[in-house]
């Protein structure tokens, strides 16, 4: 038997590999924009505000790409819409940081972001399949390999200002690597079964349209979706505005900016990688509430601290807590009785609504009581996370337990 097991578990490995590729290249995608964001508004000359705006148009457009790959996916695909996603963003990253008047930027941000939206969602789809495959929890290190992604864009982006590369040659170069990664996982995933419904908990539970949902289905989808919002609201907080922040509040340099955001991406990556194994012995309720009170905690530093030192402390203690939430989110999502693709996109369409709001909000906030004060918002946000975490104990997945 375990020569017969042999092959799959080897289609297991190269899916999971091919997987862990498409989230490295939209993370490295991500990490370079929200590291040369200081360098777009000094070129267009943009108030916090009307960066602000920039970030909502990137929202809205993740957002509408996502309700179109849900159905996408459903029909062809996790695996063919991850790529196609993930091979788009390598080319659209480039022209949100070379365009130099704020209409330009913030038409290529649209483009940009609809690009992100299809990725997210096929990525994800996929990681949900892949995981169940594997039959124990592992989605965090998807989003660990995310993080691996954000890290070495951060990277490159303090690199490039240090050395004063300029941002064009630096667009280039992300884009080239991200497509690498994106050609080298195509050959795998293009060959992805397509698989209409994500969860397959119960046989006898097809896929359900918004009208054969029961009250209580309905609601939990709700709730999962107001998770993933508040989280990604504190996420898309964070990856956008903490290098601002390092270099308005403290006054700092580019390259202190960048560190910020390099701690915080970097503590996301070392968390996503452990807390799988979390996950399993004492269940996604658990790590939520745990992670909401490190995450609250990180940011309270990051608000009251007077040196960069201090304020990097605060952005890992943010970044671990934050590692593994949002992954159980998805999972349980993923893994309701009946779940499509669809109910997916819907609930990853409601997290990037936070990326469309929230840092907008931030930016807006800061103009008016300085970009320092702004972060109460995240605050709150996770502690109303911490109030609702037992909604992931009623999912059917593999880690829900209280």
């Amino acid at each position: 038997m375990g020569t017969a097991l042999a092959p799959h578990r080897r289609q297991l490995v190269r899916e999971r590999t091919a997987v862990f590729g498409v989230f490295v290249s939209f993370g490295l995608v991500l990490g370079t924009w929200a590291a040369h964001l200081p360098s777009v508004k000094g070129t267009i000359g943009a108030s916090s505000s009307s960066m602000g705006v920039i970030l909502l148009v990137l929202g809205v457009g993740a957002v509408l790409g996502m309700q179109v790959t849900g159905y996408a996916v459903d029909r062809y695909g996790s695996g063919p819409v991850a790529v196609i996603g993930a091979a788009v963003m390598s080319v659209a990253v480039i022209p949100p940081l070379v365009l130099t008047t704020w209409l330009t930027v913030a038409v290529a941000a649209l483009v940009l972001g609809f690009a992100v939206g299809i990725s997210e969602v096929g990525m994800n789809a996929a990681a949900v399949e892949v995981e169940r495959d594997y039959q124990r929890p592992i989605m965090a290190s998807f989003h660990g390999m995310f993080s691996v992604g954000n890290v070495i864009g951060a990277l490159l982006g303090a690199g490039a200002f240090a050395l004063n590369i300029g941002v064009t040659a630096t667009a280039v170069v992300v884009a080239a690597l991200s497509l690498g990664l994106t050609v080298a996982a195509a050959r795998t995933l293009s060959r992805r079964r397509n698989a209409p419904v994500l969860s397959d908990g119960d046989d006898d539970v097809p896929a359900l349209g918004d009208t054969d949902r029961s009250p209580r289905q309905r609601w939990r989808l709700i709730l999962l979706g107001t998770l993933a919002f508040l989280l990604l609201l504190t996420e898309g907080s964070a990856m956008d505005w903490s290098s601002l922040h390092a270099q308005q509040h403290l006054g700092g340099t580019s390259s202190a900016g960048a560190l910020a955001l390099a701690c915080f991406v970097s503590a996301m990556t070392v968390g996503r990688f452990t807390v799988d194994r979390v996950a399993a012995r004492v269940g996604p309720v658990v790590v939520l509430r745990g992670g909401s009170v490190l995450a609250m905690a990180g940011l309270a530093v990051v608000v009251l601290s007077p040196v960069l030192a201090l304020t990097c402390t605060g952005w890992v203690l943010l970044g671990l807590g934050l590692s593994g939430c949002v992954p159980q989110v998805f999972t349980a999502t993923g893994n309701l009785p009946g779940a499509s693709a669809k109910d997916l996109s819907r609930v990853v369409g409601a997290g990037y609504l936070a990326v469309l709001a929230g840092p907008a909000v931030v930016g807006w906030l800061a103009d008016i009581v300085g970009l320092n004060n702004a972060f109460v918002l995240p605050i709150i946000a996770m502690a109303i996370c911490l109030g609702a975490a037992n909604v992931l104990a009623a999912a059917n997945s593999p880690t829900a337990r209280r």
